[in-house]
């Protein structure tokens, strides 16, 4: 097991002022605090705390950073630890950082997906106190992953699914590319088994086959450096196992089939060497077309330098060249961490400050998203997306997530520009708004104070900033729309009643009443009329209560018949009435199917399936709930596809089953193709879900009958 001591000698290697003692302290601290604990792999505990230790200190991080490492699980496992405790020993530093790594263990969540995105936002809020505590959370997910063996089998697969979807990516966006490098593999080791030892076999057999090869490019790269006198470092290596795998996924590609498997490596003094060597490269062997990236001019976000390009090398193999600096290649390995500076306060320099602005980013999206869930995905999609950097007018670059539009540009200039934006000039051309953005183009965006953001906008939209602007809107709009609607209900209500609507707004009996309902003022009050959370005759009944009285008179019976009575075609609205009713016809809901209500301005009522794509996208503040009342007989429109043979009589035979279930036809169209196949659409009347399934059953009974589906 590691010692204090080996990890002292480490942090000498780089920094022989640090205070030795400190780790001296957090490494007894720790171990006396994990004392009875033991890991489900049997060894101490302390193991953990010390492996972290280690990693930090190879990752040449400072004396509190891995002081922290040391003591991260202290305040969770054990029960003697305390903050205060950890402070006045110490200090208020790493205690931050040791507070920042916590796990949440006491809240109780709905969901995995919950729980880890809440632990996620934790971490990203603690990040930008101090990027520290994401790079020591990093390193002991790098332990936990190498040490996953113990755990069951279900655990592996969340545990390696989350480092995938979240930890891999920080690693990535951090520029730590052998953590990222290492997590991805590790995850794959556990997600998929079999795929990942198959893999892992044919990898070292290349790398056995390869070896000659790769020497002898080598031994051709440095005699052309030579004639060049140009000193650099030249290696080669097979490409790791999950980009690998990525890469077969997403071409649909055997393992054989992947020709540019083999990378080499060229590290030189300057800058203009690099493209001095790109030069020599594209001399050597020709270049494969748009194979060539410039990341020195155009760094990644994370500050990533390089220049990629790939030959057709000997032997007709595709070789891939990354070319670039010893700076640049420190940076690309250890990210963030490469240059750290140690200064009291330990403050980010401007440098890491613009790698960072990322997260100060993402930190405001989180506070305007009302659930973890919507977080979570809101930071899947910033950190997967590949990048396109586009200019704007003034020359400024900007980075935007890949198939990006002009809407995300206009959101991440200023959201008054994204609220207005009506379409974009895209090198001097006018494109729509749902145009994807490509690399170095010029965008111009066009705005017009009497635009405004659309609902349909988020179908592409891109940027979670834009997504989370564009629905705030929305909301607010729809909002504005169900007070509109509440009152001129209400107005109607008060005028059927011969009551004034404005005296009773200004003697407070409007506010009375959404008091009693529990709503804080009488825009809430119109709003829930408006939605169809209340009815006119509920309030006018809390306001008037003599109304009620008056109503009950005539009797309980025709109450209870105007609050129950079927609206339309079957359809029970509670507590509603005098409501124009209609069913929608993006999905066409039939008696027995699960519906909801939406209310409209104007139209009244709609009626949809609950499974309708304008139900799952739309306000769920608006919509109702509604009931069939099935004793109520009726006929409703349906459409239907039949994917069949194409044969003589198909269709007399098609229309004969539709009428033996006594289901009427009112339109009906063929498609054919060359390889005798037909697709029929037919528009049919039926009663109810069951007076459909039997028309279905009687379709599918058709010979040469493939396929009966329900549309939309």
């Amino acid at each position: 097991m590691i010692r204090a001591n080996d990890i002292i000698d480490k942090v000498a290697d780089y920094y022989p002022a640090a205070d030795f003692d400190i780790i001296r302290k957090a490494y007894a601290y720790s171990a006396y605090a994990h004392r009875n604990q033991v890991r489900l792999s049997g060894e101490p505990y302390m193991v953990h705390p010390i492996e972290v230790a280690n990693i930090l200190a190879e990752m040449k991080m400072d004396v509190a950073s891995i002081a922290a490492g040391l003591l991260h699980d202290t305040l969770e496992d054990d029960p003697m630890t305390s903050i205060e405790d950890l402070s006045l020993r110490f200090g208020d530093e790493i205690t931050s950082l040791v507070e920042g790594l916590t796990k949440i263990s006491k809240i109780k969540f709905k969901s995995s997906r919950e729980h880890q995105a809440e632990n996620f936002r934790k971490m990203i809020l603690a990040m930008v106190k101090d990027i520290r505590v994401l790079i020591i959370k990093l390193a002991d997910r790098v332990h936990n992953m190498r040490t996953l063996d113990f755990q069951r089998p279900d655990r592996q697969t969340a545990i390696a699914r989350e480092t995938l979807d979240i930890y891999a990516p920080l690693a990535n966006r951090l520029g730590i590319s052998w953590m990222k490098q290492e997590l991805e593999d590790n995850s794959l080791r556990y997600l998929e088994p079999a795929i990942f030892k198959e893999l892992e076999e044919k990898v070292a057999r290349k790398e056995l086959e390869s070896r000659e090869f790769i020497e002898r490019i080598i031994k051709i790269i440095h005699r052309n450096l030579d004639h060049y006198g140009i000193e650099g470092q030249v290696s080669g290596r097979l490409k790791h196992i999950y980009s690998i795998y990525r890469k077969m996924v997403r071409r649909n590609i055997a393992f054989e089939q992947i020709y540019d498997i083999i990378a080499f490596r060229i590290l030189v003094d300057s800058k203009a060497e690099c493209y001095n060597v790109l030069g020599m490269i594209h001399a050597l062997w020709h270049p494969v077309p748009s194979r060539f990236k410039d990341f020195i001019s155009m760094p990644k976000a994370n500050m990533y330098q390089s220049l990629h390009t790939t030959v057709i090398g000997p032997e007709g193999r595709h070789i891939e060249f990354q070319i670039r600096t010893h700076e640049m290649h420190q940076v690309a390995e250890m990210g963030i961490a490469a240059h750290w500076h140690y200064k009291e306060g330990y403050q980010l320099d401007d440098h890491d400050r613009k790698q960072m602005d990322w997260l100060r980013q993402m930190i405001e999206w989180q506070q305007e998203v009302s659930s973890p869930g919507e977080f979570l995905d809101t930071v899947k999609i910033d950190l997967f997306s590949e990048a396109v950097y586009v200019f704007t007018p003034a020359g400024e670059v900007k980075e935007l997530p890949n198939g990006s539009t002009p809407v995300d540009l206009a959101y991440a200039i200023h959201t008054s520009i994204g609220d207005h934006c009506t379409g974009a000039r895209v090198d001097g051309r006018l494109v729509p708004l749902r145009y994807q953005l490509k690399n170095g183009e010029m965008v111009e965006i066009l705005t017009s104070k009497r635009q405004h953001p659309n609902k349909d906008w988020l179908t592409f939209v891109k940027t979670s900033k834009a997504r989370t602007k564009i629905r705030q809107w929305v909301k607010r709009e729809e909002e504005r729309r169900s007070i509109e609607l509440g009152r001129e209900m209400f107005e109607k209500a008060f005028v059927r009643n011969k009551l004034s609507f404005n005296r009773a707004l200004k003697e407070g009996r409007l506010q009375e009443a959404a008091e009693a309902f529990s709503l804080k003022s009488v825009d809430a009050l119109l709003s829930a009329l408006g939605r169809g959370k209340l009815s006119p005759r509920q309030v006018l009944n809390r306001i008037f209560p003599e109304l009620k009285k008056g109503g009950r008179k005539k009797g309980k019976k025709s109450e209870e018949k105007v609050e129950k009575k079927p609206a339309r075609d079957g359809i029970s609205i509670k507590n509603i009435d005098d409501v124009l009713v209609r069913f929608a016809k993006c999905c066409n809901p039939l008696p027995g199917d699960d519906v909801v209500g939406f209310v409209t301005r104007g139209r009244g009522l709609t009626v949809h399936r609950r499974s309708c794509r304008h139900v799952q996208q739309g306000n769920s503040e608006r919509y109702v709930d509604v009931e069939w009342n099935l004793d109520r007989a009726g006929v409703h429109h349906v459409k239907i596809r039949v994917m069949c043979e194409d044969i003589k009589g198909m269709l007399v035979a098609l229309g004969t089953a539709i009428s033996s279930q006594d289901a009427n036809i009112t339109k009906g169209t063929l498609n054919t193709s060359i390889d005798r196949k037909a697709v029929c659409f037919f528009e049919i009347e039926v009663k109810d879900l069951e007076h459909l399934k039997k028309v279905k059953q009687a379709l599918r009974a058709v010979k040469g009958v493939y396929q009966v589906t329900r549309i939309s």
